[in-house]
Order: C-alpha cells, then structure tokens, then sequence
C-alpha cells in the first residue's frame, strides 16, 4: 500500500512540475490566455490551499527574470486577471500575493518594448526584446512569428546541416531563429540581415544580450545600448563570427551576392504578399544561379501558411526561373509553445542544374 501511495505522489509531483513548466514557458512567451492549461482549473477545485497558485506566481509573475526582462504590462495584468479568477471560483483563501502582483502592474507604465523568453531544452533561454505592437514603424519584423519558432526546433533537431558552415539569413527580425541556431548549432558564421534600420538595430541588441559577440568591423558599439552577459570569451577566439546587414532585397547587387554568398541561406515567414514574393524569388535567384559558381548554396524556408494563393505563387515563380524545391519534415521535438495547430511548411530549395 505504501508503495502505491509513495508512486501516486511521484505521478503528482510530476504533474505539478510540468504544469509549472507550462505555465512558466506560457508566460514568458506571451501566450494568449486561451492557451494556457486548462488542467489549473481541475487542480484548483480539487486543492485545499493555495500551495499551487503561489508556486505559479514564484515561476512567472515573482520570478526574477521577470524582474529583469518582463513581458508587457498589459499581458501581465491579464496573465493576473486570469488567475485571480480560477482562485475565486474555489473555496480556498484568497492569497494576497496575487492582489498584491496585480496591484502593481497597474501601477507600472506600459513601455514600447517588452520581453520574450524562449527556453531551451537545455534549460538555458533565448531572450527577445520585442516592440508590443505587432506591426510598429512600418514593419512586421519587431515580433516573433511562430515560424520562426518552428524553424528554431528544426535546427537544432538537424545542427549537423549547420555544423561549420556560413549562413546568411534572409528577413532575421528580431532573431530568435538565428540566435538559436548560433548557440546550438556551432556554425562556422553567420549573417543576419533584414532591410529595416529599427529592426536592425533590436536585432543587434537582442544577439549582445545573449551572450554573442558581434564583429567589431560590421557595428558601432554606441548603438547598442545593451547589458552584455556571459560574454568573457575573445572576440578572435568565438565562433561563429556574427555580423548583421540591411539587405533591401529589390536592391540587391552582384557586389553583394559575391560578399555574402553562403553555404546555407534561411528565412522565416516572409511570404505574405504577392510583391514581396516576387523581391524574394528574385533574390533567390541571383545567390542560386547568378552567384559563385564553385559555391552551391541550399536554401530552407519556413512558412506560415496563411494565403494559399500567394505561397502558390512563391512555389511558380521558384519553378520558373529553375529553382527546385521540396518539402521537408518539420521539428518532432516541442521546445517553443507555439500553436501546433498552425499550418507550416518547410522548403528544401536549390538551384535546378
């Protein structure tokens, strides 16, 4: 009997501790309040005190990261909103703690910029400075999309592909796909790029405040007012050798193609508009076929699939001028706490000889 009951209390300490897991993950990326687990609900009828909520306000809203890099204020207050209400619908105390967290989130301002962090299976985490608005200055590439989550969990599910090899990222954003493949993949170098000169410069911080260097030659230090951790290693003794360019891609030149010709070329989420798709196929083009002709690049492209017509007329176009392109399996592994249920496809791409 006491071994049944010594087993049933493991099971529950395991389920409390990826209920926590969840919840913490759920947080700190900002998840919608639909999404977060449905079982606190069932857990919380069934308690007789407040030992789990007070636990999951130690894992998000109390903890210290949240302190240092919190996501905005208005998640917050609704993350808090959220629980105070599964609270009172059962008969425990009210825990002061939670009134307590509320009462100073709506006393906080709300900022432009907020934080994400994604946390790895390693336990270590990715942390984005993110602007709250999902398209702010003009541009959509201050946010992270989930294909560029997908992306991330492929990578380091295959980092052979990426092993001492020179990458170029085409549309980087912010960086969580380059940022990861950077920490976990040992590539040889790797090139962000993206055309917009805010998003370039988040993005400059976002890879200083992970613990990379970036090359001194490519950036002025100035720009990157950013708390740097972790980062005691000689910028000659680092790999990879990071860099980051403004990459407008309708004005791409052979200059450019030359200079930054890699082994692999990436992107996420970048097909969304039928004149975007036509600047993309083009650049396509000129690193696949008009580049260096000993070097053969292979491009991977992530995509949310959310105009079947236009990422129809993304796949024509690659068809037209000789590009081929294959579907790939996607991560298997969840790391990210992204909606499985959106539809993402990953292309192989490469030049038809």
């Amino acid at each position: 009997m006491s071994g049944d009951c010594g087993a049933a209390g493991a099971v529950l300490r395991r389920r409390d501790r990826d209920l926590l897991l969840s919840f913490q993950h759920s947080f700190f990326t900002m998840r919608r309040m639909d999404s977060l687990p449905l079982e606190l609900e069932e857990r919380l009828k069934n308690s007789k005190d407040s030992t789990l909520l007070q636990q999951i306000l130690q894992q998000t809203v109390l903890h210290p990261l949240c302190n240092k890099y919190p996501p905005s204020v208005k998640y917050r207050r609704l993350f808090l909103a959220e629980l105070i209400k599964k609270h009172e619908m059962t008969s425990t105390e009210p825990l002061d703690d939670l009134y307590d967290a509320l009462g100073e989130v709506l006393r906080s301002e709300e900022l432009k910029m907020c934080h994400k962090n994604y946390f790895l299976l390693s336990g270590e985490n990715i942390r984005l400075g993110e602007n709250v608005a999902i398209i702010s200055e003009g541009t959509t590439g201050l946010v992270t999309w989930e294909a560029a989550q997908f992306f991330a969990e492929w990578a380091m599910e295959n980092s052979e592909v990426f092993n001492c090899r020179t990458i170029l990222e085409l549309g980087s954003g912010i960086g969580l796909t380059g940022i990861t493949i950077c920490k976990t993949c040992a590539p040889k170098e790797y090139i962000f790029s993206d055309c917009h000169p805010n998003v370039l410069q988040q993005l400059r911080k976002n890879i200083l405040s992970n613990g990379l260097l970036l090359d001194s030659e490519t950036w002025n230090p100035k720009d990157c007012e950013v708390e740097v951790e972790n980062n005691k290693v000689s910028e000659e003794n680092q790999r990879p050798k990071i860099t980051v360019v403004g990459l407008e891609w309708s004005e791409v030149t052979q200059e450019q193609v030359a200079e930054l010709q890699s082994d692999i070329i990436i992107a996420s989420d970048v097909i969304y508009d039928p004149e975007v798709v036509l600047c993309l196929v083009s650049v396509l083009e000129k690193f696949l076929i008009s580049g260096e002709k000993e070097r053969s690049s292979v491009v991977y492209l992530a995509s949310t699939i959310r105009n079947p017509e236009t990422y129809h007329q993304f796949k024509m176009e690659l068809d037209r001028v000789g590009i081929g392109h294959q579907v790939i399996t996607g991560p298997t592994r969840k790391v990210f706490p992204y909606n499985r249920c959106t539809k993402i496809e990953l292309l192989k791409i490469h030049h038809e000889t």
